[in-house]
């Protein structure tokens, strides 16, 4: 997807969190190491090969390695390093929600309106509340999210709606790009809006067929077909084995898709994954067309109604008509976690926020003028981080994923999360959603052979000359560590390995390390 683009300036902002904690040494505990008689050299010694080769002299490593039975760090380099953590920082923003939330609470979507309804009709607007679940109208929970609304709205006698249909968003308080989210992602699927009425996770797909011939334009089809954008331009097919040249680019603000460029004949389909460029929209169209379904018939427009847009009068006493809810926080954060998935974590980070904002509304020292509910969250998170004893220049998040630049962690106050949440009694959840060595989510066909399978479960992380992983592994000793590894600045050179296989490797070496404590 390199040459996707969508040119949209974030807003942007830096948020320190957590109070002070002693400091990993900063470079390799080889010399420490050197005094223990369980085999504590040898590992380090190890470690030390793969990331002092000479593929690395300009890029930055960062490891931490903890026994979590003993507190004790078995093994840093640079550990008190900030560095970027990449999807990694997806652990802390799990954290805080199930801190926050419990995990059987279910996300609502609600149909409400102020005005009352006489003998089968509505007389007034009907509101499509979103608060912010991001699995509405995925396979796996609400699909027929519309139809199921609207049924149970025929189901209250209403067959017409005297008003306009408004589709509102503003639950979340703040803009639908998380801080730091650059310019050049906000077009693919990993960047898509945060909002609080989402659908389809937010994505579009754009699957580009070649024409039978050269001369002949390419097809463009969308799925699911009742999200497609528009588009303007066309792809012309080339001649067989030649280059192609697939552009796609949305410009600030707009939701028209320009395509230009050409695929060669002969090649198989392939499909570009997109961000919807308006969710709230989008859930209105589909709501719209189920009441008609259903037999309602709305005499008024679609409306959207997005933050900082304000309708008191919609909200004033608005009953509750119709509800959908989404599946278990539990298995949101086990999606969000297994598949990396942005999305879901940006929305439960804004979700904790308005929670923090209500919980401090009646507070003496409750912060003064505009927070958005994203601010809202990293907020709880440094209290959070505060009780647990992270340093507050350990741990630099602009946002709950990890796609901004911007965010920063020590791999040292990784460790020391994971190991606050193996102290939690919702650490086995927590640790089962995370992907598995060789077994599913985005470790799925990494670590599959060795040691490490199916004995390490850790978060991935990456971007663009950035690779991490963080987590727990039991050790062919039996000991329980918990470990973060985070590489930046590293641009792999023609023909050399991945770099997540080295990352892998010492992975390998902690798992099949026999050594005590």
């Amino acid at each position: 997807m390199k040459r996707i683009a969508s040119w949209i300036v974030p807003l942007a902002g830096t948020l320190l969190l957590g109070t002070a904690m002693p400091s990993a040494a900063q470079s390799s505990t080889a010399a420490l190491a050197s005094t223990s008689p369980h085999g504590l050299p040898a590992l380090a010694a190890d470690i030390d090969a793969i990331t002092r080769q000479p593929r690395y002299a300009a890029a930055s490593w960062g490891i931490a390695v903890l026994a979590l039975d003993s507190g004790r760090m078995v093994y840093a380099q640079h550990a008190g390093r900030l560095l970027q953590p990449a999807s990694t920082a997806k652990l802390f923003t799990a954290a805080l929600t199930l801190s926050t939330l419990a995990a059987d609470y279910r996300i609502p979507t609600q149909l409400r309106s102020p005005a009352p309804v006489r003998h089968g009709r509505l007389d007034g607007p009907l509101l499509l509340y979103g608060m912010g679940d991001p699995t509405l109208g995925t396979p796996d929970a609400n699909p027929g999210w519309a139809d199921d609304l609207a049924g149970q709205l025929a189901a209250r006698g209403v067959h017409a709606i005297h008003g306009d249909l408004v589709a509102d968003d503003s639950y979340f308080a703040g803009p639908p790009l998380g801080s730091g989210w650059e310019a050049s992602d906000l077009l693919g699927w990993f960047a898509a809006p945060a909002s609080a009425l989402s659908v389809h996770e937010n994505i579009v797909a754009l699957t580009v067929t070649p024409g039978a011939r050269a001369g002949q334009p390419a097809r463009l089809d969308f799925a699911p077909g009742v999200a497609a954008i528009p588009l303007s331009g066309a792809l012309d097919t080339s001649a067989p084995h030649s280059r192609d040249d697939v552009n796609l680019y949305r410009a600030p603000g707009d939701s028209l898709l320009h395509v230009f460029g050409s695929v060669a004949a002969g090649t198989p389909p392939r499909t570009y994954r997109l961000a919807l460029p308006d969710p709230a929209r989008q859930a209105g169209e589909e709501l719209r067309a189920a009441l008609g379904r259903h037999g309602i018939r709305l005499e008024g427009r679609l409306r959207v109604l997005h933050w900082p847009e304000r309708d008191d009068a919609l909200h004033g006493e608005a009953q509750v008509l119709a509800e959908v809810l989404s599946p278990p926080v539990s298995d949101i954060l086990t999606g969000g976690l297994k598949r990396s998935q942005n999305l879901y974590l940006q929305n439960l980070l804004q979700i904790d926020g308005l929670r923090a904002q209500a919980a401090a509304e009646n507070q003496p020292d409750a912060p003064t003028g505009f927070l958005g509910s994203e601010a809202w969250g990293l907020r709880a998170l440094h209290d959070l981080l505060e009780r647990i004893g992270i340093a507050p220049s350990a741990v630099l998040l602009e946002e709950g994923t990890g796609l901004s630049r911007g965010d920063l962690a020590t791999p040292e106050a990784m460790v020391r999360l994971l190991q606050n949440i193996a102290t939690q009694p919702w650490a086995g959840m927590l640790r089962d959603m995370l992907p598995v060595a060789g077994v599913d989510g985005t470790l799925e066909w990494r670590l599959r052979d060795g040691p490490a399978a199916d004995k390490v479960q850790a978060k991935t992380g990456s971007m663009t000359h950035v690779h991490s992983l963080a987590g727990y592994v039991t050790t062919a000793g039996g000991q329980r560590l918990a470990f973060a590894i985070f590489l930046n600045n590293h641009e792999r050179d023609p023909g050399a390995p991945p770099p997540n296989r080295d990352i892998d490797a010492i992975v390998q070496l902690l798992a099949g390390w026999r050594g005590g404590d």
